[in-house]
C-alpha cells in the first residue's frame, strides 16, 4: 500500500520525525502530524534580510536603470526579499516592471512560483535545480549576454555560475538579499543529536543546505562528530531535493529519500511516508 500524497492518513503513527525547518516549520510539522507522526521541532536556521540594505537597494537601482541581458534567481526567498527591499525603498512598481523587461532564469520551482505572485513568468528554467543545471541551461541562451545579474542564496556560496558567465564575456552583478542565522540554541540541537544517536528518532527531514551546515559546524565545535554520525546512521534521512541531498552526501551522510518530481513540502512528506512504511 502506497502512502497518500494529499489525503490524510495515520501512516506515520508511532513514528518520531525531527524537523529542522524554520520558515515553514508549522506547515511541515502539521503535514506530518496529520499523518500520525510525533514531531520533534528543532529549527536550525532562520532567515533575515541582508544587513547591507544600501548594497541591495543599489543593486535594485542598477536593475531598474539598466536591466541586464539575463537575471538568474536561485531561490524564491531571494525573489521575495528583493521585492520587499524594493517596496520599502519606494521602487516596488519599477522593480517589477524591470523584471518584466528582463530575461529570467530560475534554478527550481520556488523562484518560479515567487515570480508568478508578481505576475511574471521565467523565460528559462534550469535543466535540474543545481548550479550545474543552471550552467547547462545557460549554454542554450543566445547572446547578447553582456550583463548578467545573479541573486545568490548566500554571500559565501560558490561562484561557479558567475565564473561561467564571466568566461562568456559578461559583466556579472551578484547580490545576496538575505542571510542565515541560528534559530535554535545549541543545547536544543545537542539534545536532538543525542536523541538520534540513542535510536529514538525514526527520521529527519532536511529542507536546506544551511541546516546541514549548521549541524556539521555545531558537532565539530562541540566535539560531537561521532554523535552526529551515529545519529544520522540510525535515523532515516530525507532531503527536500537534490541540492540538499548533495550537501548531505558531501558531508559524508547517506540520503534515504528525496522527492523525484517536485521539491516542496508535500512531496517531501509523501516520500517520507513511503520510506517509513517500508521500515520494519
Amino acid at each position: 500500500m502506497s502512502a497518500p500524497s494529499d489525503e490524510f492518513g495515520r501512516v506515520l503513527a508511532g513514528k518520531v520525525v525531527a524537523v529542522p525547518e524554520a520558515r515553514q516549520l508549522d506547515v511541515l510539522a502539521s503535514l506530518l502530524e496529520r499523518r500520525g507522526a510525533s514531531v520533534l521541532r528543532c529549527p536550525l536556521v532562520g532567515i533575515a534580510d541582508s544587513p547591507d540594505e544600501p548594497a541591495v537597494v543599489a543593486w535594485i537601482d542598477r536593475l531598474i536603470t539598466t536591466p541586464p541581458d539575463l537575471l538568474v534567481f536561485y531561490t524564491g526567498e531571494g525573489v521575495e526579499r528583493l521585492a520587499g527591499f524594493a517596496h520599502r525603498a519606494g521602487r516596488g512598481a519599477a522593480f517589477v516592471a524591470a523584471l518584466g523587461r528582463t530575461r529570467k532564469l530560475t534554478r527550481g520551482p520556488k523562484p518560479k512560483r515567487a515570480l508568478k505572485k508578481l505576475g511574471l513568468d521565467a523565460e528559462y528554467a534550469a535543466s535540474e535545480p543545481t548550479t550545474a543545471g543552471l550552467i547547462e541551461t545557460a549554454k542554450s541562451i543566445a547572446a547578447p549576454l553582456e550583463r548578467v545579474a545573479i541573486q545568490l542564496y548566500s554571500r559565501e556560496q560558490d561562484r561557479q555560475l558567475a565564473a561561467y558567465f564571466a568566461e562568456r564575456g559578461a559583466a556579472v552583478d551578484c547580490i545576496a538579499p538575505y542571510v542565515y542565522a541560528s534559530a535554535a540554541d545549541d543545547e536544543r540541537v545537542v539534545a536532538l543529536l543525542e536523541e538520534m544517536a540513542a535510536g529514538r528518532v525514526d527520521a529527519i527531514a532536511f529542507t536546506s543546505q544551511a541546516q546541514v551546515q549548521r549541524l556539521v559546524e555545531l558537532a565539530k565545535r562541540r566535539r560531537l562528530d561521532t554523535v552526529l554520525r551515529t545519529g544520522l546512521g540510525k535515523t532515516k534521512v530525507a532531503a527536500v531535493g537534490p541540492v540538499v541531498a548533495a550537501a548531505l552526501n558531501e558531508a559524508g551522510f547517506r540520503v534515504d529519500a528525496t522527492p523525484t518530481d517536485s521539491y516542496s513540502m508535500k512531496p517531501l512528506v509523501t516520500t517520507l511516508c513511503e520510506l517509513l512504511e517500508k521500515r520494519p
